[in-house]
């Protein structure tokens, strides 16, 4: 087809042409097993499909443009475009001299599964396989250049869609357009579909809904990893959230957090089926700021989101190598921040590979709204941290770690918190001026102030253990103190100094201690006297012992004797007895371990206050 031909014959001649496409259609699909003569069959119609557009060309061109005609010639040189692009069963995409697309065909948006139109003003490189993409652009300038037709073998992928086609490059002069542009005849020779049936992207509402359903999912699956107490007491919380997003969202996800004013890698998740952990490793140790696109967002403090990879450069190059997008294979990406006081506290970049569809808008606003939610985990895990931190502070300052050994007796502790983070009971094992010492007590109340006014007891009578030989001297003098500051807290304490086998004990407000005998039979001590803080001139009760060799004193808290079982019953002191009768020539440990397991029984395993046992025996 070498002269210029009228309108009707290219009309003719184009149904001819569409009939015989459908022929080939329906042959490869009832012959799949021989495909190379359809093939090749596809080739020539390819060439076909070229000279019919040269031949619109010639005839757009023979159009007469005198100036009564103008405005038919006009008409005629449009309804001739719209016919070619209408009915052309090859799709085609017309270029302009920077390879965007200007004019594209309905089979060319239905086969790259977009709606119409929706590619206008894209670059079409960006659909071209990456390993070929540079390839495309030098052919397309030498059509440009020359006017000589090409044709390319590559794929081309969008939309979770990948095709290996064969494209004709032929340049055009149209009508009204300054400069030349490139007409793509594109032709299929294999296709292959991810998570999609061919055929037009589904734009419904129901597809629209499902999307903004499954959004909505990850961000409600994002906040409840959040809350979970893991993400709260460990430094993981940007790692779990990083692992969700590349399970959930992108092939490749880069989590990057500002520390001591400067970004750094957290974490990078690569696609789990693909062997990337070399790249994964480069990508670890790359600084965030060589990258434009993180660095743009760590400055401006809101995401961004690249639907069609246009800049290859956005994430830097992999190295001294390629850009690190073209490396990836990338298709896509967005950029986030995560939330922080005062500016971003990082970034998280997701990027998805071209068999996957696009990020949009949508999924930019889900992400920001999951940045903001990580900024405000992260920073409630740190408030956690310290408080915890401040708790196991408070926790050391009213229960040792460990007891010293004691010369000529055997001890042993326990200690639960109960139902508080930090414990308002304390014991203690100490040296004092002439032996040593032990304390018991608690302040009434919970919280970091009933710890504090707790610690300030015990460490009280450490430091009075120096100078007071009497238990009951130094209980007063700590009363004294506490009743003059007007805090409203009271204590109920008991101390005992210890020398030889020789034990002087002294009680403000406290429960009496458990005296168990080798042979099995328990008394209680007399306990008493007023709890300190309430009154300066409140007296203790004093009383002391002289253990004889087997013999066991069994001191506790409120917390264990106030426990209650389903029914409401206390644990009380007389069940006590009957445990520790139980546990005649048994070591502390034993002893302790035994009562703490039967009060577990008994109240089913409920803690409501401090339990604290400690156990001495004379050896």
């Amino acid at each position: 087809m070498t002269e210029p031909v009228g309108l009707p014959a290219l009309e003719q001649a184009l149904d001819a042409l569409t009939a015989r496409v459908l022929s080939l259609r329906e042959a490869r699909s009832s012959y799949p097993a021989d495909p190379r003569s359809t093939l090749d069959a596809a080739l020539a119609e390819l060439d076909t499909a070229r000279e019919l557009l040269d031949a619109a060309l010639r005839e757009l061109r023979r159009t007469p443009r005198r100036s009564g005609e103008r405005e038919n010639g006009a008409q005629r040189e449009l309804k001739l475009l719209r016919q070619v692009f209408k009915t052309f069963p090859v799709p085609v995409a017309v270029l302009d001299g920077s390879g965007v697309v200007r004019r594209i065909s309905a089979e060319t948006s239905r086969m790259l599964g977009s709606p119409a139109g929706y590619l206008i003003g894209r670059s079409f490189p960006l659909f071209v396989d990456v390993s070929r993409r540079a390839a495309f652009r030098s052919h397309l300038t030498a059509v440009q250049q020359s006017g000589q037709t090409a044709t390319f073998q590559t794929r081309l992928a969008h939309q979770g869609r990948a095709h290996t086609v064969q494209l004709a490059l032929v340049r055009l002069t149209m009508p009204g357009e300054p400069h030349a542009m490139t007409a793509v005849v594109i032709l299929p020779l294999e296709a292959q579909v991810a998570e999609a049936p061919p055929g037009t992207a589904d734009r419904s509402d129901a597809a629209l809904i499902l999307a903004s359903a499954r959004r909505q999912e990850l961000l409600s699956r994002m906040t409840r990893l959040l809350l979970d107490e893991e993400s709260l007491r460990q430094p993981v919380t940007v790692t779990r959230a990083s692992r969700l997003l590349a399970a959930e969202a992108a092939d490749w996800v880069i989590a990057d957090v500002v520390r001591d004013g400067t970004p750094r890698r957290a974490c990078v998740f690569g696609p789990s089926d693909r062997p990337v952990t070399d790249l994964v490793r480069l990508v670890e140790g790359l600084n965030p700021l060589r990258a434009p696109l993180i660095a743009h967002v760590l400055t401006g403090g809101s995401g961004v989101v690249h639907e069609m990879v246009e800049d290859e450069g956005l994430l830097g190059a992999a190295g001294d190598g390629p850009p690190l997008l073209r490396v990836m294979g990338a298709a896509s990406v967005l950029c986030v921040p995560i939330g922080g006081e005062d500016g971003p506290a990082g970034s998280l970049t997701l990027v998805r590979l071209r068999d996957r569809e696009p990020f949009s808008l949508a999924d930019l606003g889900v992400l920001q709204e999951i940045g903001v939610h990580l900024g405000l985990a992260v920073r409630a895990r740190r408030s956690f941290q310290n408080r915890s931190q401040a708790a196991d502070a408070l926790r050391t300052s009213v229960v040792p770690r460990s007891l010293p050994d004691i010369p000529g007796f055997e001890a042993a502790a326990i200690y639960h918190a109960g139902s508080s983070p930090v414990g308002a009971e304390f014991y203690d094992v100490f040296p004092s001026a002439d032996g040593w010492g032990f304390a018991l007590g608690g302040a009434a109340g919970k919280g970091e102030e009933a710890a504090s006014v707790s610690a300030l007891v015990r460490n009280g009578l450490r430091v009075l253990s120096v100078w007071e030989s009497d238990p009951g001297q130094a209980l007063r003098r700590l009363n004294q103190a506490l009743a003059a500051q007007h805090s409203g807290m009271f204590v109920m304490a008991l101390a005992g100094f210890v020398k030889g086998r020789r034990i002087r004990l002294a009680s403000a407000g406290h429960h009496p201690a458990a005296l168990l005998r080798p042979d099995g039979t328990v008394r209680f001590t007399a306990g008493g006297g007023v709890p300190l803080g309430i009154s300066p001139d409140a007296e203790t009760f004093d009383e002391e012992l002289t253990l004889a060799a087997g013999q066991m004193l069994v001191f506790y808290s409120d917390g264990l004797v106030a426990s209650r079982n389903d029914e409401g019953e206390a644990y009380g002191e007389m069940r006590l007895a009957d445990v520790l009768a139980r546990c005649v020539s048994q070591s502390p440990a034993t002893v302790v371990k035994t009562v703490e397991e039967d009060r577990h029984a008994f109240s089913g395993g409920r803690v409501w206050d401090e339990i604290v046992v400690l156990a001495l025996r004379v050896v």
